[in-house]
């Protein structure tokens, strides 16, 4: 929030000349810029959502009306594990619901795995490895007693500000990317018997002026506004959630934010127009904690269910929770696996990498071990929100829907160890910590190597033994909910680099990186040889790593964003915006206009033709591929320009039709194994459309000189624009769709 602090600053100058004549006192002065849609729509759905919604209608037309309350609104209970309660109804034989955070693990309580954010499931690239990410995941809430986890999928926020600080939960900034992904979670968490709530809906991009703020002067500033047009809204950010809501997803939680001047949990504009009428959504909105605003506007708008109390406004009780063993043997090669794909290799000059049994290596950085206390207590809010390494105390202000104004500036760094998760409440609990310090020294004994290392680093250097055969610098870049980033360097870290490759010329520097980070501070200096982005690997961080850098296996990640050479590359969307007015008319209303609309991430860098430091989608191998023999053919008869089929979960049902195919040849080129990740873009003939956009991925591994025939299937919607006029999606039937692979 510190961000908004000086937003205010600003505005306090503006505003005595200004207060009386040109503050904006009630939200009245906005109604109209989100569409009012009632009443909410019948829910209905085929298949398998019929025979639910029967049930359901059946067991609702037992209760009474105090009954009826009580499962609508959460309950407050010290003694329950659980995120949430929604109370039982015993004469019913109804047990209530346990809610439990959150999309990379069941945070904040033992016997449970610490799982790969989202960001790095995004940078593996990995369809299957995602499914079975899930499905373990949701195992773990089941085996807990959850009844519905919060996430995954987390695909709001989508990406939009660089400095965002709750970008690392998501899997990608690219709509199609995330889409796909988060509808493979859905079915993985589901496939469980758990319900996957889909979050946050909709245009909650920063966590500055997320929620409400009451400056020194006790005066309210309500939520940032999101204003989206039409066609970014369906093309960008509403775009991931028809592939959840395709997938099944039962649940999507309504966000903090204020969408086009309407609290986003009683926007009847999005939750009964776009997600229950346009998306078919036959299932349960829950809204964020605390984001409820009002009683019965937000139930005439579609939201369904309040948490974390319904004191407020609707009702109360309690759920029990009984503490279970979580972790289940299977699930340990997929975690490691997904650590190790979510590794990003970016540079490795000389071959620099993989190490071959080296006799001296040395160690730089606060990165490289384990947090010095992760031992649970009620006092112990670092451990409950994944910040050992960096402290709650900076980021805890930020949460809660009341926020002082004056939080205090969060860290761009760690700087107390390894950096495994982001913080908040999409944190994980790991029952176990691989720091890379101990997986290397581990490696190191095996290989009888010897070890030197420094991880105090005064004055930002360490001394470096010239008999090393090389000398890695572990680094880190912090992120969590409550409050957006200070940057996307540090000078402390960007020195520490410096001054260890000024004294050996085979400087190999690690990443943990909860988003982007540049590094042109050092990347082409000749004596960094070799820069890996390690993400936010989960409990087993340092076991993958080593295995990467001996070259056990061979990296296969990609980058799910784009890398600049510069902070001024992302332009205005860099950083958070809460726009108070030229004249500081909108203090208590701040706006934040998608201006923008598309184009943001790579989409933005080719429309600026700006050159990325490392581009979306970017990752070596310590082998080669190559492609050829790229084919296009169409899929059934001719198309119609408009979808015409029934809206279905998902919107309507051809647009999931496949009326296209890709096929291209992948070759192992080089001496080692290797995965490689065939990505397929294209550009829609259609005006203001960006000159590529990702519309297929697949990851296939392949042995020294194999080859494999990769098949790309394109939907309707793929090769569609959002008809603003029609409101409906559109085919263009013209030839000229490029087609780009790499």
């Amino acid at each position: 929030m510190y961000a908004l602090s000086l937003l205010a600053a600003t505005a306090s100058l503006l505003l005595p000349a200004t207060f009386a004549q040109e503050l904006v006192t009630d939200d009245s002065y906005f109604y109209g810029q989100s569409e009012p849609v009632y009443p909410t729509p019948e829910t209905s759905a085929p298949g398998a959502w019929g025979e639910a919604i029967s049930k359901a209608q059946a067991f609702v037309a037992q209760l009474s009306l105090e009954e009826k309350t009580s499962i609508t609104g959460g309950v407050r209970n010290a003694s329950s594990g659980c995120g949430g309660n929604i109370p039982s109804i015993p004469r019913l034989g109804f047990p209530g619901l346990c809610l439990a955070d959150a999309g990379n693990g069941v945070r904040g309580t033992d016997l449970v795995n610490a799982y790969t954010s989202g960001i790095t499931d995004g940078a593996s690239w990995n369809k299957n490895l995602t499914y079975q990410r899930a499905y373990h995941l949701g195992g773990e809430f089941r085996r807990k007693g959850v009844n519905i986890a919060l996430g995954p999928p987390m695909i709001g926020p989508l990406g939009r500000i660089a400095l965002g600080g709750r970008n690392w939960e998501g899997f990608s900034n690219d709509p199609y990317h995330s889409g796909v992904l988060a509808g493979i979670s859905v079915h993985g968490i589901q496939d469980q018997g758990v319900i996957s709530c889909t979050k946050h809906f909709i245009g909650n991009e920063q966590e500055t002026a997320r929620n409400i703020i009451v400056d020194s002067n006790n005066v309210t500033t309500l939520s940032s506004s999101s204003n989206i047009d039409d066609a970014t809204l369906h093309e960008s950010y509403l775009w991931p959630f028809y592939d959840a809501i395709h997938a099944g997803s039962a649940a999507v939680m309504c966000s903090y934010n204020r969408l086009n001047n309407s609290y986003a949990c009683e926007n009847s504009k999005s939750l009964n127009g776009l997600l229950k009428t346009e998306l078919g959504f036959p299932g349960l909105v829950i809204s964020d904690w605390g984001a409820q605003h009002s009683g019965v506007a937000s139930a005439l708008s579609g939201m369904d269910m309040v948490m974390p109390s319904a004191l407020a406004f609707w009702g109360s009780l309690l759920v029990p929770h009984v503490l279970v063993e979580a972790r289940v043997p299977e699930a340990r090669p997929v975690l490691f696996q997904s650590s190790l794909e979510g590794h990003v290799l970016v540079k490795n000059t000389n071959n620099a990498l993989p190490l071959n049994r080296p006799k001296i290596l040395s160690l730089y950085g606060y990165d490289a071990k384990a947090p010095d206390d992760t031992t649970p207590s009620s006092l112990n809010r670092d451990w409950t929100f994944g910040l050992q390494t960096s402290g709650s105390r900076y980021f805890n202000c930020g949460f809660g829907n009341r926020i002082p104004q004056n939080c205090p500036a969060p860290p761009a760094i760690a700087a107390n160890g390894t950096l495994y998760t982001g913080g908040g409440s999409g944190a994980s609990t790991p029952p176990y910590i691989s720091a890379p310090f101990n997986a290397i020294q581990e490696r190191a004994a095996k290989d009888e190597t010897v070890l030197y290392w420094d991880f105090r680093n005064v004055n930002a250097t360490g001394f470096v033994n010239a008999e090393s055969d090389a000398a890695i610098v572990f680094i880190n870049a912090v992120a969590s909910e409550g409050a957006d980033r200070p940057s996307l360097r540090d000078d402390f870290s960007d020195a520490l680099v410096t001054n260890i490759a000024a004294q050996h010329n085979n400087t190999i520097v690690v990443i943990h990186n909860a988003g982007i980070r540049l590094v042109d501070q050092w990347i082409e200096n000749p004596n960094v040889t070799a820069v890996i982005f390690a993400h936010l690997p989960g409990q087993d961080s340092g076991a993958a790593l080593t295995q990467l850098l001996y070259g056990d296996v061979s990296p296969s990640g990609k980058l799910p964003y784009t890398i600049a050479k510069n902070e001024s590359d992302y332009g205005r969307i860099l950083n958070p915006i809460a726009d108070v007015g030229a004249n500081g008319e909108f203090y208590r209303f701040p706006q934040d206009t998608f201006e923008e609309g598309v184009f943001i991430d790579y989409r933005a860098f080719d429309a600026s033709n700006i050159e990325p430091r490392f581009e979306f989608g970017f990752g070596l191998s310590y082998t080669t591929f190559s492609f050829a023999n790229l084919t296009v053919a169409s899929v059934g008869a001719s198309p119609s320009e408009y979808p015409t089929g029934q809206v279905i979960p998902g919107g309507q049902a051809d647009l999931w039709d496949i009326v296209a195919t890709v096929t291209v040849r992948v070759t192992n080129t080089g001496s080692v194994a290797g995965q490689e990740v065939a990505q397929l873009y294209l550009h829609i003939p259609v005006e203001g459309q960006p000159v590529r956009q990702l519309r297929g991925f697949e990851k296939v591994m392949l042995q020294p000189g194999e080859s494999t025939i990769v098949e790309f299937e394109l939907n309707r919607k793929d090769l569609s624009v959002w008809d603003v006029e029609a409101q409906r999606w559109r085919l263009t039937l013209v030839l000229g769709y490029n087609l780009k692979i790499t």
